[in-house]
C-alpha cells in the first residue's frame, strides 16, 4: 500500500492525487486499481517518478508558506516569527478538520473581512461552517468581540474550539455543532451584522432565506467556497431575500461574495 496520499482540488472540479510508496509498486497493478476505481482514462494519465531522498517533514511545512490577506497572515506554529507587528497572525496547524487557510476561498474572505473591517465595526459576527475556525478566530482578533462559530461536524468543532484557544480568542469565540440556523445559539445571538459563511454553492443557496431572518439591517455577509459559474445562482438567492452584491472578487479560481442587505 501507499505510505502516504495526498488530494487537491483544482477549479472546476478538477482534482490531482499523489501516492508516495516507501518501495516501487506494481505499475501495472496501480493502474488496474485506477482503472477500477475512476476508468481507463485515468489510468491511463497515471506517471511514476522516483523521489530523492529528502527531509520530508521539512519539505512540508515549507510548503504551507504563511497566507497573507490584507491585515491578517495565517501560519503554522514554525512561520510564528513572520508574522509584522502591523499583522494580526492566525496561528492553525495541518487538522483533520477542514482549513488550514491555504485555499482561495479563505483567502477571499479574508480580504473581504479585511476591506469590510476599514469601514464598517460589527459586534454580532456569525462564521457558519467554520471548519478550523480561521474566519472566526481573524474576527474575534482584529475587533475583540465575541463570534459565534458553527460547524455540522463536531470534531471541527472541537478543532476550532481549541484553535481559538491558541489563538488567544477562546473567550470571544463561541463553537457550537449545528446544521443550518437550527441551534439555539443562533436565536440567542441574532440579528447578526456580518456573516462569514465558507461553504459551498448548493448549501449557500439553501441558507438564503433563513440566514436572511437571522440579519440585522445593513448587515454585512461574505460568501465563498463556490466557482465563478455558479456565482449568479447565489447572488440571486441572496437578491431575492433583500441583499444586494457589494463586490465579487475571483481568488485562484474561486469567487468570494460580499453582500448587504437593504
Amino acid at each position: 500500500g501507499a505510505a502516504a496520499v495526498t488530494a487537491f482540488e483544482g477549479a472546476y472540479g478538477r482534482w490531482a492525487i499523489s501516492l508516495h510508496f516507501a518501495d516501487p509498486p506494481d505499475q501495472a497493478m496501480v493502474r488496474e486499481l485506477v482503472a477500477l476505481a475512476a476508468g481507463d482514462d485515468a489510468a491511463a494519465a497515471v506517471a511514476f517518478e522516483t523521489v530523492a531522498p529528502q527531509d520530508w517533514v521539512k519539505s512540508s511545512l515549507d510548503a504551507l508558506a504563511p497566507v497573507r490577506a490584507g491585515r491578517f497572515v495565517v501560519h503554522g506554529q514554525h512561520d510564528r516569527d513572520r508574522v509584522q507587528p502591523n499583522q494580526l497572525g492566525i496561528e492553525i496547524e495541518a487538522a483533520l478538520a477542514f482549513g488550514t487557510g491555504h485555499h482561495g476561498t479563505t483567502r477571499g474572505c479574508l480580504l473581504l473581512l479585511d476591506e469590510v473591517l476599514h469601514a464598517y465595526l460589527p459586534r454580532r459576527i456569525l462564521d457558519l461552517g467554520a471548519g478550523t475556525g480561521v474566519l472566526a478566530i481573524a474576527a474575534a482578533k482584529a475587533l475583540r468581540c465575541r463570534v459565534l462559530a458553527s460547524d455540522i461536524d463536531p470534531q471541527a468543532v472541537a478543532v476550532c474550539r481549541e484553535n481559538a484557544r491558541l489563538n488567544g480568542v477562546g473567550n470571544l469565540v463561541e463553537s457550537v455543532c449545528a446544521i443550518g440556523f437550527g441551534a439555539p445559539a443562533f436565536a440567542a445571538r441574532a440579528p447578526f451584522d456580518l456573516v462569514l459563511a465558507n461553504i459551498l454553492a448548493n448549501p449557500l443557496r439553501q441558507l438564503a432565506g433563513p440566514m436572511a431572518q437571522h440579519l440585522a439591517p445593513s448587515a454585512m455577509v461574505v460568501l465563498s467556497g463556490l466557482l465563478p459559474p455558479q456565482a449568479q445562482g447565489v447572488i440571486a438567492a441572496y437578491r431575492a431575500r433583500g441583499l444586494v452584491l457589494v463586490r465579487h472578487q475571483i481568488v485562484e479560481g474561486w469567487s468570494s461574495l460580499l453582500l448587504q442587505r437593504r
